[in-house]
């Protein structure tokens, strides 16, 4: 009977073994449960002096082109202090809503005539009631039509993977799955098309790349003007 029994443990399948049963389920919950480490990108853009470019816009598209964009982007806001647009350039997803608050004593009167957004928000103070969705990539130009020098832009992405130069001239676009990636950068001063500042970067082989581009920019014109007479103070 002893004899028996052990020849009967001994030809019991490995493969069935209440031991490696347990060892199949821990290595699953092991492999479920480990994340592929993320990629980043520090990009870095200065003029033909050497002086660093704030508000410039950094894309990473993967080179297959498959994306996922988020399904319900969050609000963003682009106020209006002190007759300006703030922040001048916004970089936002495809399908953002984005809301125009008016933060002046004075009414403004928001349009873009851009192929990307045409728009408008009728002269307002306060908060207008509903946020313009951004729902086609491309750069939109912002105006107001009673204030010519209030210039403004929103840089509609179709890549989730962007952000903008600080002061310093550099960003740092984080949790990038790991693969190939094509790289541009936008400045609404800049005298290249943004499709001729394109790089490449593979994070499949690379988990950090640093990236640098050297723009020229165009002076930047401003247009002052006094607010147009006989209207009682209201814009």
């Amino acid at each position: 009977m002893k004899i028996d029994s052990m020849i009967a443990v001994r030809s019991t399948p490995w493969r069935t073994h209440p031991l490696k049963a347990t060892l199949m389920v821990a290595t699953s919950v092991l492999i479920m449960t480990t994340r592929v480490p993320a990629a980043e990108i520090t990009a870095t853009v200065t003029d033909d002096h050497g002086k660093p470019v704030a508000h410039a816009v950094v894309i990473a598209m993967p080179v297959d082109g498959n994306v996922r964009l988020p399904t319900n982007p969050p609000r963003e806001i682009v106020d209006q202090i002190q007759q300006e647009f703030t922040p001048k350039v916004k970089a936002i997803v495809v399908g953002t809503p984005v809301i125009f608050p008016n933060k002046d004593n004075i009414r403004h009167h928001v349009y873009s005539f851009s192929p990307a957004k045409r728009f408008e928000v009728p002269l307002y103070s306060g908060v207008p009631a509903q946020p313009v969705v951004f729902d086609k990539a491309g750069v939109v130009v912002l105006g107001c039509n009673i204030h010519d020098w209030m210039v403004g832009y929103v840089y509609v992405s179709e890549s989730p993977y962007f952000g903008k130069t600080g002061e310093d001239g550099t960003v740092v676009i984080g949790d990038l799955p790991p693969r190939a990636y094509a790289l541009r950068v936008w400045h609404p001063q800049s005298e290249v098309a943004e499709e001729t500042t394109k790089k490449t970067v593979d994070l499949a082989k690379v988990k950090q790349a640093e990236v640098a581009w050297t723009l020229t920019l165009k002076p930047e014109i401003k247009v002052r003007r006094a607010p147009v007479a006989g209207h009682g103070g209201l814009y």
